[in-house]
């Protein structure tokens, strides 16, 4: 057997697998692929001992050399998520987190580790410089699950994309000075270095960004060259800083991200949807083989100590760093005392802490006593990570809903349209207590909808614009309902990553009758990238169009015992469209093509009635209510008796 090949395979297969669990149980991903990682490690240790392993496939160096080019295409992609505009009102907070907020915790986690853990005090600080990150690849998912208010999720992930670099360059100076001989490493010299570092990462970055988009400009790039270029291009940046000053890279990488975010000269949406495909299968597959390395019997053998220091930098480091890094911001104290209740540790803490331990372990000349200890730093930070993972993901989302900065699950409706449909659709929805937003460029449309008390954005659905400037909390779903098909499905592929393919709806395309026309919508957009059918398949944009302007009109009704949905098909007739319906306890779920409702009693139907059953309805109301008031004047008269 080719134990090389079943290594791999194991390693990409557990990944994916461990992904989907994570996503089945809605947990966080980084857990699950630990648990799997150690048991895979566990029992490829059962194996004869010269069954191949990372270290042995690829020779040590070449091992974390690969390792290290993982997490800077990570960075990378994480640098691509940040946008300046989110900084205008968490900048403040930001700035002081990752300058304030990373010494408080740098100094504390080092005292803790020496507290708690008894190391000795070059390796403690060590410890500390290394879990000052947090990162991309716990951060984003964690937002993305618990979707908080845009500014406490903005300050929340800059804080942990930023603070990556910084937290492995401190953790790379630190490293210098054990080698060296701490007596002759200065605080002056340190803060030289730190300029250094920074300086060199900073101008590699902006050079790889301003070349790359020079040559998307000029197009000397083939379109079909686009993502293997920029992976060609983020792993050049990443080396020639590492050349010039080691670890470097990672502030390269993550400005390069940045530059390429910002800019508005060329379309990089096709690129970005490249490297979050990447990260996943690059996180994954690093964490089940880093875990792999390290037995549990060395975290376990931490004891008390190893849980009172996890304690420690989740109870008092994490909020005493928020307090004095968000001091004098503009977030509200809600939004602070989430914030010091997020600060998981990621891969990049793991990578380097690995790497670290091996670099000490070999180095010759280092102080004995170091030396001694440094086979714990591995363990310690795996069980910082796991700890921090499995608290924060576990009670983050809840205390966000408790402290009000997030909605367990928002039923709010975003339409991609505010034609005279949508319009009326989301007035209806919105007087029964749910949130509504409509994005449009039609100016008309806008000022129709503004007229009728409803939230407006006046823009492209697919623009960068409505991600950064509209604040989606409270809002969890897609309809998109523009008269262009295409625009539909671009809109509907623009949010399935942000609230989830089951909530991204859009228009059948034109209506079921234009056949030609539906299999030419449907060869243009790939299936993958559209959104649930709305209502039926002859609910097209034209069709319900023509029925508002002939009349039609959206009817709220409340079911019960006495009057099912099978009465109220009766009363109005099978032209009555079923769109929505609500239950008692808020929850609106949408009618689809594929899933059709099934309203029951207690649930509010919204339907769409033409203009003459509107007409026969007001008839039957006036004739019960002359009827009741005939009965009424009837009781009044006299009987004549004396």
């Amino acid at each position: 057997m080719d134990f090389h090949i079943l290594y791999l395979v194991s390693v990409l297969g557990l990944g994916m697998v461990g992904q989907w669990i994570a996503w089945r149980l809605r947990l966080p991903a980084i857990l699950v692929l630990l648990l799997f990682g150690f048991g895979f490690g566990y029992a490829w240790s059962l194996l004869p001992p010269d069954v191949a392993t990372p270290d042995r496939l690829l020779g040590r160096d070449l091992f974390f050399a690969g390792v290290s080019l993982a997490v800077g295409v990570i960075l990378f992609e994480g640098g691509m998520s940040l946008r300046f505009a989110e900084l205008r009102e968490t900048g403040r907070a930001v700035f002081g987190l990752v300058t304030v907020g990373i010494l408080i915790t740098w100094t504390l986690t080092a005292e803790a580790a020496n507290l708690f853990l008894g190391l000795h005090p070059a390796v403690a600080v060590l410890i500390g410089a290394l879990l000052v990150v947090s990162g991309p690849t716990v951060i984003v998912p964690l937002l993305r699950h618990i979707r908080p208010h845009r500014r406490v999720a903005s300050t929340a992930k800059w804080e942990g994309i930023v603070n990556d670099p910084i937290g492995a360059i401190l953790a790379v100076i630190t490293f210098y000075a054990i080698l060296s001989g701490l007596p002759e490493f200065t605080v002056m010299k340190a803060a030289l270095d730190l300029t250094v570092f920074m300086g060199v990462g900073l101008a590699i970055g902006l050079l790889a960004g301003v070349v790359f988009l020079l040559l998307l400009r000029r197009f000397l790039i083939p379109d079909w060259l686009h993502n293997s270029s920029l992976l060609a291009g983020v792993v050049v940046a990443l080396a020639g800083a590492n050349a010039i000053r080691a670890e470097s890279g990672l502030v390269a990488v993550t400005v390069f991200g940045i530059v390429m975010a910002n800019q508005r000269r060329v379309e990089v949406r096709h690129m970005i949807e490249f490297k979050e495909n990447l990260r996943v299968l690059l996180i994954s597959c690093l964490f089940i083989v880093l875990a792999s390395r390290l037995k549990l019997d060395d975290i376990v053998a931490l004891g008390w100590g190893g849980a009172a220091f996890v304690a420690t930098l989740i109870l008092v480091v994490r909020p005493l760093a928020t307090v004095a890094g968000t001091f004098g911001s503009k977030l509200t104290w809600r939004e602070r005392a989430f914030l010091a209740w997020l600060h998981p540790r990621g891969i990049v803490a793991a990578a380097v802490s690995s790497v670290f331990a091996l670099e000490l372990a070999a180095h010759h000349g280092v102080d004995p006593d170091v030396v001694a200890e440094v086979e714990r730093i591995v363990p310690i930070t795996f069980l910082v990570i796991c700890g921090t993972v499995a608290v924060y993901g576990l009670t983050a989302g809840p205390l966000a809903r408790l402290l009000g900065v997030a909605e367990a699950n928002p039923q709010g409706v975003l339409f991609a349209g505010a034609s005279e449909p949508a319009r009326e659709m989301a007035i209806a929805i919105k007087e029964a207590g749910v949130n509504v937003m409509m994005v449009d460029t039609n100016s008309r449309n806008i000022t129709a909808a503004r007229m009728n008390g409803l939230p407006t954005c006046l823009a492209n659905i697919s623009s960068q614009y409505v991600l950064e400037e509209i604040d989606f909390s409270g809002i969890g779903r897609l309809m998109a309902m523009t008269p262009n098909d295409e625009v539909n499905s671009l809109a509907a592929g623009e949010f399935i990553e942000l609230f989830g393919r089951a909530e991204v709806y859009q228009l059948p395309s034109r209506a079921i009758e234009d056949q030609r026309q539906q299999k030419m919508s449907a060869e243009r957009m790939s299936p993958q990238r559209t959104g649930r059918l709305l209502f039926n398949r002859e609910a097209g944009f034209m069709r319900l169009a023509e029925r508002f302007r002939a009349g039609a009109v959206v009817k709220k009704t409340t079911l019960s015992e006495e009057f099912t949905y099978d009465d109220f098909r009766r009363r109005h007739g099978a032209s009555a469209l079923l769109l929505f319906t609500l239950s008692e306890s808020g929850r609106l779920r949408i009618n689809t093509v594929s899933d059709p409702l099934n309203p029951q009693p207690g649930q509010t139907v919204f339907a769409l009635i033409d203009g003459q059953h509107k007409d026969a309805e007001r008839k039957e109301a006036e004739r019960k209510g002359a009827e009741r008031k005939a009965d009424e004047q009837e009781n009044a008269e006299p009987d004549g008796s004396e």
